[in-house]
């Protein structure tokens, strides 16, 4: 399980991620990393789940921002519909945040292609605790978008026994939606 959260704010995009990987009740790695930036730098990703299956949605979204480089929300639509109809996909177990500079989309592998009123969003098994503190961050402080998601993100890794405090975060400059 995992922890990924983005926070659009005054001109930024940030999205973070912890770096835990667990089988069953265990910690196997501490460090991974599940934040990929695509398109040269111009799109961030970030999973949750299965980590074979985000791997294969990973490269799958790839392809689908190659077809259409200058439509996102298209990429990540086409996906959606593929992940949903194809009887290996739909089997996959897994959830994306995608950034850009205009857009964020949650894709599930339910067909969801989830654009968040706020600009707010979170996956993973401490998702919900990383978007209430970034909701009360960004309504009640001056933090930056990053400052949001790397506070917001240590905060669900006190809560949640899934999530832990080796981040990555990384961030854009955007258009805020």
């Amino acid at each position: 399980m995992t922890t990924i959260l983005t926070v659009r704010k005054n001109g930024t995009v940030a999205i973070g991620g912890d770096g835990q990987v667990t089988l069953g009740d265990s910690v196997m790695k501490a460090d991974a990393n599940k934040i990929r930036k695509l398109l040269d730098g111009k799109v961030i990703t970030g999973f949750a789940g299965s980590t074979a299956d985000a791997f294969a949605l990973l490269e799958r979204f790839e392809v689908k921002l190659k077809d259409f480089p200058s439509n996102i929300p298209r990429a990540a639509t086409e996906l959606a519909k593929e992940w949903r109809t194809d009887r290996a996909l739909r089997r996959l177990e897994a959830m994306m945040i995608v950034v850009a500079s205009g857009t964020t989309l949650l894709l599930s592998g339910t067909g969801d292609v989830i654009v968040p009123a706020d600009g707010i969003l979170a996956i993973g098994s401490g998702g919900n605790y990383a978007v209430a503190a970034a909701k009360a961050l960004s309504a009640h402080s001056k933090l930056s978008a990053r400052e949001i998601v790397k506070e917001s993100l240590r905060i669900a890794s006190e809560i949640d026994i899934y999530t832990n405090e080796n981040l990555v975060i990384e961030e854009l400059a955007a258009i805020d939606e």
